[in-house]
């Protein structure tokens, strides 16, 4: 078996988890859960030189001071950085990335991990890449199926087949299925045999450039024309833009797992979460006997179900409410009832649409 290449994706805005994440800091590099910010916690899975070898990092322009910092407080020194000029989303970020690999070693396997995900049990994590190595090597591509814990819709499902032979907990794909609406989310529970997509990947280079090529020629053309003229600065590669530019923008999902051949899943509990909101981390968070997550300066008198969060200084009081989101970062204060902590969008909208504010 070759050696895994970690490719961790790092764009992004986590708008949903504003004032603390924003388009120049990023949820990503930000310390919202355990220790230290989710990069360094995603990095941290692969740092296994036995298991993987040195990571591709791909983000953007505005980006790269971030990871480089998280890099040095990692210690890593072998990380090589992929600035994509302009965001195209996943499939021409994993293109750039599949090609990096492959200039390095044409048998090279890469494990595609977004950077704004949490994981609590890394081993079990671990145990289904190794489990889905075989069919890799044999030629599949592999995601990797969270077992469910409600009818959520705000993420894909995939949906099992039969087992792989001689391949253990390891799944075909039997069918994508995009964010549904509850009934059908709730009818995929019952029926079982149907997992969150992560977003998360592992798959030969080769295989995965072949189904892009296939599939998706124009986006294979403009990617590897950006990657032969790449400019190489120390640790960092900066694709040739005009050519990466003229890429088509689609996901891995819609580019080319739907319509590839020889997918599969392997099922695993990992106590993930992409954190896509304040009420996720209220869910992640260590609460109190009245169910309030309390972080920084924060009094909480006749409280409950708060996600209570007081930066910079600032302190947060609270008396009798219940099921809020409060936030306090640089000079915003953010409150907003739990159950609508999506609509923090709304607010990013708000802000671009009107600067002087």
């Amino acid at each position: 078996m070759s050696i895994i290449v970690p490719v961790i994706l790092s764009g992004g805005s986590g708008t949903r988890l504003w004032p603390v994440s924003t388009g120049s800091a990023p949820k990503q590099f930000q310390p919202l859960t355990g220790s230290g910010s989710m990069f360094l916690q995603t990095l941290d899975r692969a740092v296994d030189r036995d298991r993987f070898a040195a990571p591709l990092i791909v983000c953007g322009p505005a980006h790269v001071a971030h990871v480089e910092a998280d890099l040095a407080a990692a210690g890593v020194t072998d990380a090589r950085i992929i600035v994509e000029p302009a965001a195209r989303n996943t499939a021409p970020a994993i293109a750039l990335a599949a090609l990096a690999a492959f200039a390095d070693d044409p048998a090279a396997t890469i494990l595609v991990m977004p950077a704004d995900h949490v994981m609590t049990d890394v081993p079990a994590f671990l145990d289904a890449i190794e489990a889905a190595r075989p069919a890799v090597d044999a030629g599949a591509l592999a995601t990797f199926g969270i077992a469910p814990s409600h009818p959520e819709t705000g993420y894909g499902y995939i949906a099992a087949g039969d087992p792989v032979d001689g391949v253990p907990g390891v799944h075909a794909v039997r069918r994508f299925v995009e964010k549904p609406p509850r009934d059908s989310a709730e009818a995929m529970l019952a029926e079982g045999g149907h997992y969150w997509n992560a977003g998360i990947f592992l798959m030969r280079a080769d295989r995965f450039l072949a189904e892009l090529e296939r599939q998706q020629p124009a986006m294979a053309s403009s990617c590897a024309e950006a990657a032969a003229n790449a400019r190489h600065d120390g640790a960092a590669i900066h694709p040739e833009p005009e050519a990466f530019l003229a890429s088509p923008s689609n996901s891995i999902d819609y580019a080319v797992m739907e319509g590839a051949d020889r997918v599969v899943v392997t099922p695993v509990d990992p106590g993930w979460s992409d954190v896509g909101g304040w009420a996720a981390l209220h869910d992640l968070g260590d609460k109190d006997d009245a169910g309030n997550v309390r972080i920084g300066d924060v009094i909480a008198i006749g409280a409950t179900g708060n996600y209570l969060r007081a930066e910079t200084g600032r302190r947060i009081a609270v008396v009798g409410v219940s099921d809020l989101v409060v936030v306090t970062h640089g000079d915003d204060v953010l409150i907003i009832p739990r159950g609508r902590a999506q609509e923090v969008k709304a607010i990013v909208e708000y802000l671009a649409n009107n600067p002087s504010h």
